[in-house]
């Protein structure tokens, strides 16, 4: 009796330690949104690509932790942080002190300003100002769409994601698109459909933000061991090495 219940035990044992480690996770997940190039966009061989995918990747190689990516839509990649969805977000995601309120972020691993992207013959439409009366077409949830809003004579057309913008901008249904300045400079300098027909202006807001990656607030394990992978591809060059290779400038 006494060794049946003592083999009964080893074996329950056994069994709690299998299932409490079944649910580890030994890598983590991050979200993207694949409609920002150069940050992060869909190449013409269906793959995700970019500055922040290959960030992901040089990270993951630092620290000898997996650490995966997922595509998904800007409208509803905050809600599956907090839903348990993914890990992290590493999307163009700019740090405000709203956000601060139910999200973490890293060190700042990039800065925008929000440019004016208009066809060339738009070329006065150079501040928020000379947007009055104007049709601007932005991502809707972003930091063009709010600083957008700020002036209530400019008449917004926010969409799904910034290259529908710039379409029907392109066609006719808007005058400007209001986007992360390093948006705007690809659409122009690297994108052969567009740069002989649009121009980056000037800027809608003068306020420099700060692009970082975030995560659910209070995780601390994974904002420290991001912190370190961006401190070691800072200082070893590969960062910079990620700048140029996507024009980041």
């Amino acid at each position: 009796m006494k060794k049946t219940f003592l083999v009964l035990l080893a074996l329950i044992c056994s069994f709690s330690l299998f299932a409490s480690g079944a649910g580890e996770d030994d890598g983590y997940t991050f979200a993207t949104n694949a409609n920002w190039p150069p940050l992060e966009y869909v190449d013409e061989n269906g793959d995700i690509v970019g500055f922040e995918i290959d960030l992901i990747k040089a990270m993951s190689e630092v620290t000898g932790v997996p650490m995966d990516y997922v595509n998904t839509s800007w409208d509803t990649i905050f809600a599956g942080l907090a839903n348990g969805q993914y890990d992290g977000i590493a999307s163009g995601v700019t740090v405000t002190e709203e956000r601060k309120q139910t999200i973490d972020f890293s060190q700042t691993i990039y800065q925008v300003t929000q440019s004016i992207l208009t066809l060339k013959e738009n070329a006065d439409l150079t501040d928020a100002q000379s947007l009055s009366g104007k049709t601007v077409g932005v991502q809707m949830g972003t930091t063009g769409h709010f600083a957008m809003e700020e002036y209530p004579e400019v008449e917004i057309k926010a969409y799904e994601d910034i290259a529908l913008a710039i379409e029907d901008m392109i066609n006719g249904n808007s005058d400007a698109v209001v986007c992360d300045s390093v948006i705007a400079s690809d659409y122009v300098l690297a994108n052969d459909n567009y740069k002989d027909m649009l121009a980056v202006t000037g800027t809608a807001s003068e306020t420099v933000e700060d692009i970082a990656i975030a995560v659910e607030k209070g995780n601390t394990e994974l904002l420290d061991l991001i912190n370190t992978a961006v401190d070691t591809l800072r200082e070893s060059g590969q960062l910079e090495e990620l700048y140029a290779k996507w024009n980041l400038i």
